[in-house]
């Protein structure tokens, strides 16, 4: 099934990613701006923290701290009043830039990476999912992962879902009471797209946004699509939010050789759908 084309929300940022619903209000990270941004009922962005290590995933700890990933420096971010504090430094675990993040009811975050040096395009190389607790403890939960990405955990806290990008596919893990993942295996093979960010429905579907494809799909477990949502520029990520969680947000941005080129674009793109089925899980 194809929807009409997504409203325009908001236009002229640099690179928008890791969209999230939180206490009333959209979020998202501009990556080469440095920027997490909150979109309240007025539709207009506000900057909440700049992080100089590139913002990419965010989530939040059972007391509604925030916490955000810095990408070049690979660390865990905890923005505390107005002040950013370290959590946990990534980078001995993880090869590459870190990505995107999922953060558990009990503020436990599962952090992706690159793996390899995309800018410098380097052959893909596999690489780890890392957990880190609260306390900032950090240690790897999965390898062999070919550039993890978008992350989900399902509304029981069982079941944690990840896009692998460059595989083309979902893989599920079960997540135990320590937080430790097992049981892996392949939860949806996708035919002519890429995960990159997704998100979890009430029906047990994932709406995935695929780069490659330039467009969001809606994935049943087993690999079935029922909706097709194309889009002008590469879909990024995806996000089910508004006070009933039928608002779907899909992000575009178009991929620069230079961050410098990025801001100068400033070609990212925020649209809005209204879907059928609410979002559930985590983020």
């Amino acid at each position: 099934m194809t929807h009409p084309m997504p409203a325009l929300l908001l236009e002229q940022i640099a690179f928008p990613e890791s969209p999230r619903w939180h206490d009333g209000a959209f979020w998202f990270s501009d990556f080469y701006t440095h920027r997490v941004l909150r979109v309240g009922l007025d539709g207009v962005p506000e900057t909440m923290v700049e992080v100089p290590g590139q913002p990419s995933g965010l989530g939040w700890l059972p007391d509604g701290r925030l916490l955000v990933v810095s990408m070049i420096d690979r660390r865990l971010l905890r923005l505390d009043g107005t002040r950013l504090t370290e959590v946990a430094d990534l980078s001995s675990l993880a090869p590459f830039h870190c990505n995107d993040m999922v953060v558990d009811a009990q503020g436990r975050a599962y952090i992706g990476n690159f793996g390899f040096d995309l800018p410098a395009r380097e052959a893909p190389r596999p690489t780890v999912l890392i957990m880190v607790t609260p306390d900032g403890a950090a240690r790897v939960v999965a390898d062999e992962l070919h550039f993890p990405n978008g992350t989900v955990i399902t509304p029981d806290g069982g079941t944690l879902i990840i896009g692998e990008s460059y595989k083309a596919r979902l893989t599920a893990f079960d997540i135990a009471a320590d937080g430790a993942l097992r049981n892996r295996r392949l939860w949806a093979q996708l035919e002519g797209a890429a995960p990159d960010g997704i998100c979890l429905d009430a029906q047990g579907a994932i709406w995935v946004a695929s780069p490659i494809s330039r467009e969001v799909l809606r994935v049943l477990e087993g690999g079935t699509v029922t909706h097709r949502i194309p889009l002008p520029a590469a879909a990024v990520a995806c996000m089910l939010g508004g006070d009933d969680r039928r608002t779907l947000y899909i992000l575009t941005g178009k991929v620069m050789t230079t961050p410098e080129q990025s801001r100068a674009a400033m070609s990212g793109r925020v649209y809005t759908l209204r879907v059928d089925v609410p979002g559930t899980g985590w983020p």
